[in-house]
């Protein structure tokens, strides 16, 4: 390692001890060992517009990606060119601080039995293998280009990672039971699988997502009767695992011209539940597992912004108008079975009557039959489903 790349690390790991409180040692010597911009592809995406930086062409830019505290975008549209339509990130090296708050939450040991779910570029691999010891880590990749390339880049880096290109929501019962599961996608269910294949005692740690908002992680403790039961905690963004992603789009899936919805008023700002209080909206997303939002900006002549809601099947929407001059007023329409900006402003309601709690005082117990939301402890249900 040259002096540029231990000053750019030493800055990170600086950085991340400052905001965690303090990076374990173990962590810190993984880290040493396990340079970050050696498990990067030479071209990676950046900003808000997902522009190519290569390295080739744009090295100084690439070093400074690569070694910036932020998620590092390794491919876009699940590797295929998106030409002049939407890019979006379907893989990436997750922001360093949160990769290391997992790591410490997830409480490895030396010899750990340890599956990953997401291998992506390696780099989390490495870490893990560090301190739990060579060949004690698993790693599942859905994409095979990925999982080629991150087993290359863990080989010459010397970190014996057994990787394996599969759906990680099966896991990998040919080398269970398992110590520890962390998953580095988000998920809206817990895989049942991961259950199964991980030892009474053990723990799986994974980021969390509704279709509402992508928020918190979750660290289950797996029971003798292969239950699972734990806390949320705050922050994380991860992309969703494949299979539990929303694909819709409002006007492509949703709204239809022949559609009547039905007119009213709401004194609730959408911005209150669908702002930048995110501990609103994890309680919003806990709630009403199978709905999204998204937002528009002046749909129509007298509409300064407007916030969609719409169910999962596609099959139920409300859209709150707000004119851009009423205070504390605005417009509301619904269409479909069910009354959807009803149900918002009675989880928000229900949100603010328990004294807006954040995702640290919610939990989750997941049983083969189903999942229980909880509220400060597991006898205090919020929501079920099977």
């Amino acid at each position: 390692m040259d002096s540029s790349e231990e000053i750019a690390l030493r800055g990170l790991l600086g950085e991340i001890s400052n905001e965690l409180g303090s990076l374990a040692s173990q962590w810190e010597r993984a880290a040493w060992a396990t340079p970050r911009h050696r498990f990067l592809p030479d071209r990676l995406w950046v900003g808000e517009t997902l522009t190519l930086c290569d390295r080739e062409k744009s090295p100084d830019a690439w070093f400074q990606a690569a070694y910036a505290n932020e998620p590092a975008v390794t491919q876009i549209n699940d590797g295929k060119d998106p030409g002049d339509g939407e890019r979006w990130p379907s893989s990436s090296a997750s922001a360093p601080n949160i990769v290391f708050r997992m790591l410490d939450m997830l409480d490895v040991e030396p010899g750990a039995k340890i599956l990953e779910i997401g291998t992506g570029t390696g780099w989390n691999a490495g870490l893990l293998t560090r301190v739990a010891g060579p060949g004690t880590v698993t790693s599942i990749e859905l994409d095979p280009g990925l999982a080629t390339e991150a087993e290359e880049r863990l080989r010459r880096e010397g970190a014996s990672v057994h990787v394996v290109i599969g759906d990680g929501a099966k896991g990998y019962p040919e080398r269970a039971p398992y110590d520890r599961l962390e998953a580095t996608c988000s998920v809206r269910r817990v895989p049942r699988p991961w259950l199964a294949q991980v030892k009474p005692g053990g723990v799986i740690l994974t980021p969390w997502d509704s279709p509402w908002i992508c928020y918190g992680l979750l660290r289950l403790t797996v029971d003798d009767a292969g239950n699972a039961s734990g806390p949320f905690s705050p922050h994380s963004a991860f992309m969703v695992m494949p299979d539990q992603r929303t694909n819709l789009g409002i006007y492509r899936d949703v709204v239809r011209e022949d559609q009547q919805p039905e007119e009213s008023a709401t004194t609730i700002s959408p911005w209150d539940v669908a702002g930048q209080d995110f501990e609103a909206q994890f309680a919003i997303g806990i709630q009403l597992r199978d709905v999204w939002r998204t937002w528009q900006k002046a749909p129509v002549e007298g509409v300064s912004s407007r916030l969609w809601v719409a169910t999962t099947d596609a099959t139920s929407w409300a859209a709150v108008d707000w004119d851009g001059k009423s205070q504390g007023r605005f417009t509301v329409w619904q269409y479909g079975p069910r009354r959807l900006w009803n149900e918002v402003e009675a989880a928000y309601g229900w949100w603010k009557l328990h004294d807006s709690p954040g995702p640290e005082r919610f939990g989750l117990t997941v049983t083969p039959e189903g999942e229980t939301v909880w509220l400060d402890s597991p006898d205090q249900h919020v929501f079920a489903t099977g």
